[in-house]
């Protein structure tokens, strides 16, 4: 849609629905949403001229030298918030720029935006459809008390939450996002919902908006959720799987029927350039201390460089598709978990692939057998490596990483270092309860 005639059906749409306020969206670096509200009087000026802020507030942003940042709506991301029941406050989604009228090197918007034109560039659009996996509690307290003990796809009386996730996809749907469907998923409380694909930009902003769904209805039914990536110690962890898929004028870029594994050299290549990056890409896909307890041996998320067609084990997986379907070849990105920035994430993969596409890389062979079966030395001679198992080996891997630099940009991985850093240093220094029951009674 055009801005300007997008602009124009924002403030018809403003004064025929008689919205009281208009909410502009944005994230930090970390990807928590932040969110200032203006009055329809200040409507058109905040579309034309964009709403000034303290950029010095915001976590990841500027110096408090240099702290005026203006957030531009982008009016092609209008939507009425369908949970507020009286039907009177919109949402936007905001470009972070400089007074100048230059873009923010620091807003993660920016960042995917930019990695997005280089991508069209060299002739693709990238498309990403997430599965998104989260836990119903029923407070936030720090004993999580599970709602249910259901199993993957168990309905009633074992899915408890079912109407939690009819409400949320209802939400979603009145807000223009599509759901291809929803379940309970392993763990006792835990819930997936699978969005639509779209491309990456809009897909970035739609998981924004479903995070906030999803905890608007548990809050509004008394309930916790939580996209934590692993909260329970003896049960799966939350991740988003991604289904990625590059476009070009022919068509479907990874599709080749006549391959054996159903990918074309392009599709390879991008395999091959995401299992080269993922120790430096793990660190933006999993970026929290708490992360790394999902990404262990014995549960479902995948912990080596590997790939495969029908590897559930494997870090990059190439589905299946339906008889006559090409169109639909795509590879699934296993590791990211649900509490990652998507404006950053994938910016990170979109660059990590494309590295591969443009330098012509070859991934190994594919990983037929189980994985954790292979002894260390086997691993090594066929090129597997391990992912990172703590947050501070994966930012060690970032920090080396030249093409992550260039992709985030300098402001974004010095930022990024520097704090997560400092959440490392703070685990460090906390004493878990392990310890405590381990030996306080012996030692």
């Amino acid at each position: 849609m055009n801005s300007e005639r997008s602009a124009e059906y924002v403030l018809q749409t403003v004064s025929k629905r008689k919205i009281r306020f208009i909410r502009l969206w944005f994230t930090d670096v970390q990807g928590f949403l932040k969110s200032v509200a203006i009055s329809p009087a200040e409507l058109e000026t905040a579309l034309s001229e964009g709403m000034t802020f303290d950029g010095s507030a915001i976590d990841g942003y500027a110096r408090i030298q240099e702290s005026d940042m203006v957030a531009k709506p982008d009016p092609d991301t209008f939507q009425i918030i369908p949970w507020r029941h009286e039907s009177d406050v919109a949402r936007m989604f905001c470009n972070i720029e400089r007074p100048d009228g230059t873009p923010f090197s620091g807003d993660p918007r920016h960042v995917l935006s930019r990695n997005l034109r280089a991508a069209s560039d060299d002739g693709y659009s990238f498309y990403v459809g997430p599965e998104i996996e989260f836990f119903y509690f029923e407070d936030s307290g720090p004993e999580p008390t599970v709602l249910d003990h259901g199993g993957y796809f168990d309905l009633t009386p074992l899915d408890v939450a079912q109407e939690y996730r009819r409400t949320t996809i209802m939400h979603l749907e009145q807000l223009g996002i599509p759901v291809e469907y929803s379940h309970h998923e392993v763990a006792p409380s835990q819930h997936e919902i699978i969005l639509r694909y779209d491309d990456a930009l809009a897909m970035a902003d739609s998981i924004m908006t479903f995070r906030l769904a999803v905890k608007e209805v548990a809050l509004s039914n008394g309930v916790h959720a939580t996209f934590m990536p692993k909260p329970l110690t003896n049960h799966d962890g939350s991740g988003m799987h991604l289904h990625l898929s590059l476009f070009d004028e022919d068509g479907n870029a990874f599709a080749d029927p006549d391959a054996e594994t159903g990918l074309s050299t392009t599709g390879r290549a991008f395999v091959a350039g995401l299992l080269h990056h993922a120790p430096a890409l793990t660190a933006i896909t999993n970026q929290w201390v708490n992360s790394y307890k999902r990404l262990v041996r014995g549960f479902e998320a995948p912990i080596y460089t590997t790939w495969a067609r029908n590897n559930e084990s494997a870090l990059v997986r190439v589905p299946t598709t339906k008889a006559g379907k090409t169109e639909s070849t795509r590879l699934e990105f296993r590791s990211p978990d649900s509490a990652t920035n998507p404006y950053l994430a994938f910016s990170a993969i979109l660059a990590a692939g494309m590295d591969g596409v443009r330098r012509g890389m070859e991934p190994p062979a594919e990983t037929l057998d189980d994985v954790f079966r292979l002894s260390s030395a086997e691993r090594s001679e066929r090129g597997i490596r391990r992912l990172p198992e703590t947050l501070a080996g994966s930012l060690e891997a970032l920090a080396e990483s030249e093409l992550m630099a260039e992709a985030l940009g300098e402001h974004v991985v010095d930022w990024f270092l520097r704090n997560k850093r400092k959440e490392w240093e703070r685990y460090q220094h906390s004493v878990s309860r392990f310890e405590l029951e381990q030996y306080l009674p012996v030692l």
